[in-house]
């Protein structure tokens, strides 16, 4: 029998252990052998280094019980019991179950990755073993949080299902229950504020408008520790620094469905301050840190003025390597006068060196694109400017939806650290292959690659190959924009295109196009960028309509030979242009701006001479500190003309390089290009007739006027202006995990397309019935507005743009439309 006298009963501890004897007392003895029993998932030699007892060992009541506590703490077994019998220590174990599974139930306030992850940081996982002992734990400390919000009925229980081969499926049952809304929220003790005043800062509510779909009346611990903050800052802020909350009471209606929540609040007195001094060490800048100080001597103390200084003092010391100053503001308060000496003291600290700069989460981009991009270098002493400066040239490169750093001391050095860099991608590209339907484009078919992040390099790369039922087109582009270290880009295009105008809404005419083009870029500083290139382009246009304006065009250039052949030119063209970008992304920014200048002309000696400038604007002004809430501004200015003459007439900008307006991208509320001067038609019988360039052709002397007037389709202009304004708002029902990818606004558009070369007054000739149908196409002042809402999708396809648009300002001769969708830029 393993029991031997000195063994009355097995020595047993269970799970509960706290520090059981023996039944009985017993002697010591020497230990000739150990045997473990009862292992499956721990391997022996792992459970005997966790017995501090060796064979040759005397053990004695005090080690063995010791030997039992060092088993439990190895968090391995759930039942450990102990005999011996001729100097063999048996060791008797029984493994805590391995978690095979852990299921949710019930849940709906918390998702499941929120419980997975508090459930991660108490250890219980997967493939881990099961501590019974913390469910309990588990279960009051997820029950405290449903009472966090207002559920006070919420119950939770933790279900242990077991399985085969000593594994347990756990399983978290949620009954959560109807939150407790607040039926009033009273303030007691205010005289300088009602309580309306004071209620309506406060994010929760004891009354909501039935119009406000979104508020609720829910009660929240957390938000209430927020709103008595907000209270406290609002009376600082207003000079009563002796404020305080000095209780707050949240009772319960019996039926545990209703709450009542009373703030109590002594105000105190307003304080003035009467002087502020600067003391620590202030690095020789004494002068410049008072002449910055936002607070002065005889105004009412504002509490939101002392943080601010604190705060701009502090980024002012980390331009210069003090990452961790601190700045602390002793306030002496003078309680008869009513005035307050504000003592800010300033201690630099050590001076912190960057060791090094790693970058996470880029699955793509290669670490040389991003550290390109850089500021902050190592070695350097850390400079906060720099660092979100390089956090902002990461943002505008538009591969990342999110740009994190995190400054990490090193561990034993109080003057190193470490910026860890994490990124999260997205999709800086796309691959099509399919078939499209747009409410512009109609039906499209396409096969291409774009990527502006190709293999991870930086460098733009694109083929594609696209039609539908107005286009049909094929190019290759690739730009380097670091070819050279400087930061100077290279790039170049090939394409083709095939142009059918009638389809698109415009007037009928049809133009094939093929060319080259390369193009080069050279920074400036960190948001100016200077843009040049040259190429050679080919145009073919054929079975051009007969209306009035094309005439005009056609006129100067056909062949007095063959008046009907088709018209071809070769043009060797320039562009130059000017950008600037402050904003915080690349997609989707919430602030900074963006401007762009740029102008095109053909060379002196091409088959047509002319040239295009374009301007285009962009400012973002975020009206929340979290940039959920943005209001946006957008210009476009545009001019184009021709210059020199060809057979004795000026040219003009050929028709094809007109600016168009209207659709999803621009005038929204619109049909897509059908913003500006129309075509028309002028007959003499049923015979068409136009002046020819000296103004002849249809008006004959002598005769009678019979010449009819017939409208056609938009044309386009050679001037615009667009202006835009923009309210952006968060997307109702939308996850925040997606709010970098989804992005809801309010806009108002206005703008023209107009023609500076149409001669309005040399068509009275016509009979006034006639002249009357025309209307002013040189005018700028024909304004069309809209407004609507738009939504914008970054999708897997590419950006997606979908919009609701009513017209405020029309003319007669517009086509508009309510919805539009499209792939298309995002702003």
């Amino acid at each position: 029998m393993r029991f031997n006298k000195l063994f009355a009963s097995m020595l047993f501890v269970g799970a509960t252990f706290s520090g059981n004897a023996l039944a009985q007392p017993f002697e010591p003895f020497e230990v000739k052998d150990i045997q473990v029993e009862g292992l499956q998932r721990v391997a022996l030699g792992a459970a005997l280094l966790n017995i501090p007892i060796k064979v040759g060992d005397t053990v004695d009541q005090v080690r063995l019980q010791q030997a039992i506590k060092t088993l439990y703490s190895s968090t391995n077994f759930e039942q450990i019991s102990v005999s011996h019998e001729d100097g063999v220590l048996y060791v008797q174990v029984q493994e805590r179950a391995t978690i095979s599974s852990i299921t949710f139930e019930g849940n709906k306030d918390i998702k499941d990755e929120q419980l997975q992850e508090s459930l991660d940081g108490s250890g219980v996982k997967v493939g881990e073993s099961l501590d019974r002992t913390m469910l309990s734990g588990i279960e009051k400390g997820l029950q405290d949080f449903y009472y966090g919000v207002g559920k006070y009925g919420a119950k939770v229980e933790a279900q242990i299902i077991n399985l085969p081969r000593n594994r347990v499926e756990l399983r978290f049952n949620f009954t959560e229950g109807l939150a407790a809304e607040i039926r009033q929220i009273n303030v007691v003790g205010n005289t300088v504020f009602s309580d309306s005043e004071l209620i309506s800062m406060l994010e929760l509510k004891d009354y909501v408008a039935w119009w406000d779909i979104f508020g609720e009346r829910r009660y929240q611990k957390q938000k209430l520790q927020a709103d008595l903050e907000t209270i406290t800052t609002h009376y600082q802020n207003e000079g009563y620094i002796r404020f305080q909350v000095t209780s707050t009471q949240v009772a319960m209606t019996p039926d545990r469905k209703g709450l009542y929540i009373t703030i109590n609040v002594d105000e105190g007195e307003k304080f003035t301050v009467k002087d502020v001094n600067l003391t620590g060490e202030l690095m020789g800048r004494e002068e410049l840190l008072k002449a910055i100080l936002p607070i002065k001597s005889g105004t009412t103390y504002n509490g939101g003025e002392v943080t601010f200084a604190e705060e701009m003092y502090s980024k002012y010391l980390g331009r210069f390597g003090y990452a961790y100053p601190e700045v602390k503001t002793f306030p002496e308060i003078d309680d008869e006068n009513k005035e307050v000496t504000l003592n800010i003291n300033i201690d630099p600290g050590k001076r912190v060196y960057v060791r090094s700069i790693n970058f996470t989460g880029n699955q793509v981009t290669k670490d040389e694109v991003m550290r390109r991009q850089l500021r902050q270098m190592e070695g350097a002493w850390l400079n906060s400017q720099q660092v979100e400066l390089s956090k902002a040239n990461l943002n505008r490169l538009g591969y990342f939806e999110t740009v994190d750093t995190e400054t990490i001391q090193v561990p034993g050095s109080d003057d190193l650290v470490d910026i860890e860099v994490s990124v999260k991608e997205q999709p800086s590209g796309s691959f099509n292959a399919g078939v499209g339907y747009g409410t512009e484009s109609g039906l499209s078919l396409q096969f291409g690659v774009q990527q502006s992040n190709f293999l991870g390099t930086g460098n733009q790369a694109g083929v594609s190959i696209n039609t539908n039922k107005y286009s049909k087109s094929a190019n290759v582009s690739f730009t380097d924009p670091y070819f050279t270290k400087d930061g100077v880009s290279l790039g170049g295009s090939i394409y083709w295109n095939e142009f059918d105008a009638e389809e698109a809404n415009l007037e009928r005419y049809k133009n094939k196009s093929y060319g080259v083009a390369l193009n080069s870029g050279f920074p400036i500083n960190e948001y100016n960028r200077i843009n040049g290139g040259i190429g050679f382009r080919h145009n073919t246009i054929s079975e051009i309509s007969s209306y009035e304006q094309a005439v005009r065009f056609y006129n100067i250039y056909r062949s007095t030979d063959d008046p009907n052949q088709d018209l071809s030119f070769n043009n060797f063209e320039l562009s130059l242009g000017w950008s600037r970008s402050s904003l915080n992304r690349g997609t989707f920014p919430s602030a900074g701006s963006s401007q762009r200048l740029t102008g095109k002309m053909t060379v002196p000696g091409s088959d047509l001479q002319y040239f295009k400038a374009d301007f285009d604007t962009n400012f973002y002004f975020p009206l929340s500190r979290s940039h959920k809430w943005v209001f946006l501004t957008r210009a476009r200015l545009g001019y184009g003309n021709g210059y020199g003459k060809f057979n004795e007439n000026d040219q003009i900008l050929p028709f094809w390089e007109n600016y168009y307006s209207g659709g999803s991208s621009s005038l929204r509320g619109f049909r897509s290009n059908s913003v500006g001067p129309r075509s028309f038609y002028l007959f003499r019988g049923s015979e068409p007739c136009s002046p020819d360039p000296s103004g002849n052709g249809c008006s004959i002397p002598g005769e009678p006027n019979r010449v009819t007037v017939t409208s056609g389709n938009s044309i386009g202009g050679n001037a615009i202006a667009t202006l835009s304004a923009e309210f952006i708002v968060p997307t109702p029902f939308l996850d925040e995990a997606y709010s970098n990818s989804v992005r809801t606004s309010f806009f108002v558009d206005a703008g023209n397309v107009w023609d500076t070369e149409f001669d309005y007054d040399s068509y009275r000739f016509l009979p006034a019935e006639q002249f009357d149908l025309l209307a002013d196409y040189s005018d700028p002042t024909r304004i069309r507005a809209s407004w609507g809402m738009s939504v914008q999708w970054l999708s897997p396809m590419g950006p997606m743009v979908f919009s609701l648009a009513w017209p405020i300002k029309k003319q007669v001769d517009d086509e508009t439309e309510i919805f539009s969708f499209n792939i298309g830029k995002t702003f």
